[in-house]
């Protein structure tokens, strides 16, 4: 009785539970594999972005990021001071913060030819591409600056970027705050070991300290755009080309420096 039992219960499992296919198998295994990796999407590669949308990402983001820096500024100045260098330091930093989560993942938000120019010399950047980003980051900027005058005409001269240091030692600051800056940047976007949920934060809060350590001796651009956007809407040309030299500079050695330190 016990074995016509268990033979019974053994063609009921028989039953229930068919032998599954190689086929259906290696199917469910596939499944199973692109879910775990992906939980709810389908493991295709997303499709190329146009270079027009990067170049207009770019040309909207720095817009953005130069109209709020330059009207932090000017605000400071008509108010007596209200914000402080931490205020425009603060605004500057939370305007790229917003800026790169969400604009990153169109044109990888450099907003900035120096960065655009080092990420071109390692070859995270298409040569193609350098010189469309630099148009669009500069015409951002020109906008952005006269959006501003227009605005709060006349527009104070304090916005521009001039040194209140000597050449050399006005040279020197922007190179260092400009090699910090790609040096993170580096770090962040281009190693795949790094936390890239964490790259937003790390740059709004560098550029923030590089302003508070560099924005009374030079007014801290890291960014050719920056300054020259603000030179023209003004007419202010004075010393421009320290801006124009340190910032690539620094920032091809920044990069170059994460890189061997990768080495």
């Amino acid at each position: 009785m016990q074995g016509q039992c268990k033979s019974g219960m053994d063609n009921a499992v028989a039953v229930t539970i068919p032998p599954m296919q190689a086929s259906e198998s290696n199917r469910i295994a596939g499944n199973v594999s692109s879910h775990l990796w992906r939980p709810g999407l389908p493991n295709t590669k997303p499709p190329a972005i146009p270079l027009v949308k990067k170049v207009s990402a770019e040309f909207f983001g720095t817009f953005i990021l130069i109209f709020t820096v330059l009207s932090t500024i000017t605000m400071d100045e008509q108010h007596k001071g209200v914000e402080s260098l931490l205020g425009i330091a603060a605004s500057a930093g939370l305007a790229v913060t917003v800026l790169v989560l969400s604009l990153v993942h169109i044109s990888g938000c450099h907003l900035n030819p120096a960065i655009s120019i080092a990420m071109a010399v390692f070859g995270h950047l298409p040569p193609a591409h350098l010189l469309p980003y630099i148009a669009a980051q500069i015409l951002g900027s020109v906008a952005a600056s006269f959006a501003v005058k227009g605005l709060f005409h006349p527009l104070n001269p304090g916005v521009v970027t001039v040194p209140n240091v000597g050449t050399a030692e006005a040279f020197f600051i922007e190179f260092v705050i400009t090699f910090t800056l790609l040096l993170i940047i580096t770090a962040l976007a281009t190693d795949p070991n790094a936390v890239k949920e964490l790259i937003a934060v790390a740059v709004g809060a560098t550029v923030m300290m590089n302003i508070l350590v560099a924005g009374p001796s030079t007014g801290a651009s890291m960014n050719p755009a920056r300054t020259i956007g603000a030179a023209i809407a003004t007419g202010r040309y004075t010393q421009i080309w320290v801006y124009l030299v340190a910032t690539p500079l620094g920032g091809i050695v920044g990069t170059g420096a994460y890189i061997v330190m990768k080495l």
